[in-house]
């Protein structure tokens, strides 16, 4: 990892924790049906990152991983003994998008818009002024 500030992140339980750089390319708000089911939540607030700058620091044996097996392609990372979902891996494994609810420290980056807005939650309303986008933009 490079010379960059670095950010804490844990599971609810603690057993997995994780550092990042705080070098984020992008957050969002991302409202579709997997994020929604993943998180148990609205939606999932996230940022991405070149998947080579997030490490995790303990707990590697108490990792859950959901979705693709091999290591291009996209999956979850959870916790195995609290389920927090703490990381998804995608784009081929290039790309970490962090489940920001799991940060210990506070990011530089806030999220930026609202993606999957045609898929959220009926019950739920967005009331800020975010702009929203019916798929990814």
């Amino acid at each position: 990892m490079s010379t960059n500030h670095m950010l804490k992140g844990s599971c609810l339980c603690g057993a997995v924790t994780y550092a990042v750089e705080d070098a984020f390319r992008y957050a969002l708000n991302c409202h579709c049906t997997d994020c929604r089911r993943a998180t148990g939540s609205a939606f999932k607030p996230l940022a991405g990152i070149e998947a080579e700058k997030l490490s995790l620091t303990s707990g590697s044996g108490n990792v859950l991983r959901y979705g693709g097996e091999g290591p291009e392609e996209s999956h979850d990372v959870h916790c195995a003994t609290c389920g927090s979902l703490l990381y998804s891996i995608v784009q081929k494994g290039t790309r970490a998008n962090v489940s920001l609810g799991t940060l210990l420290d506070a990011p530089s980056i806030r999220p930026s818009m609202h993606i999957f807005v045609g898929s959220k939650a009926p019950w739920y309303e967005i009331t800020d002024d975010l702009p929203q986008h019916e798929r990814f933009p």
